[in-house]
């Protein structure tokens, strides 16, 4: 079953990481390094740390300036099953 989940909460780590806090009370540490080694024009300007720490909730999902977003549903998916999501206190 898919877990109908928003982001509430989004904190830059430095680097390429982000600790992500969902709807359902699931918090985790996201290292988005590998998934931007893809390219594109859209991935392009994430590879910069300064622009990639301006991520930021929009309609509950991760998005960035340039208007490149990731869906909270399949995050939240790759999270668990990386085993990377705690239940946080704070999350909710």
């Amino acid at each position: 079953m898919i877990a109908l989940v928003k982001i509430l909460r989004v904190e830059p780590l430095g680097g390429h990481r982000l600790r992500v806090a969902f709807s359902d009370g699931m918090v985790g540490d996201y290292d988005f390094g590998p998934d931007l080694a893809v390219g594109g024009s859209m991935i392009e300007p994430l590879r910069d740390p300064a622009f990639f720490a301006r991520a930021f909730i929009e309609l509950g999902a991760l998005a960035w300036p340039n208007g490149y977003d990731v869906d909270p549903i399949a995050l939240h998916a790759d999270m668990r099953e990386a085993g990377l999501l705690r239940r946080g206190a704070d999350a909710a």
